[in-house]
């Protein structure tokens, strides 16, 4: 799928694909990757207070990963699916 079809997807679709795609490969490079990425995208989408926690805790920031595709962190997070998702078109 290109960059403009994926761009037409809702967040958690983006995510649910690339997530999917990347347990399904062992993709724990990608996997890590948004977990680092996780607290800056709750910054930016106006989730500061989150991030102070999610840095100390490993198992709030999987849980983030998990439902990283949902409302203003997902909207945060799109370029990071895209990007994901144009270089694994088969996800």
């Amino acid at each position: 799928m290109d960059t403009e079809a994926l761009q037409t997807l809702p967040a958690s679709e983006l995510h649910d694909r690339a997530v999917r795609y990347a347990v399904r490969h062992g993709d724990f490079g990608f996997l890590w990757d948004l977990l680092k990425v996780i607290p800056a995208a709750e910054a930016a989408s106006g989730h500061g207070g989150e991030t102070a926690n999610d840095l100390s805790r490993v198992s709030a920031l999987l849980s983030d990963a998990m439902s990283a595709g949902e409302g203003e962190l997902g909207e945060a997070l799109r370029p990071v699916y895209i990007d994901y998702l144009v270089k694994h078109p088969d996800a």
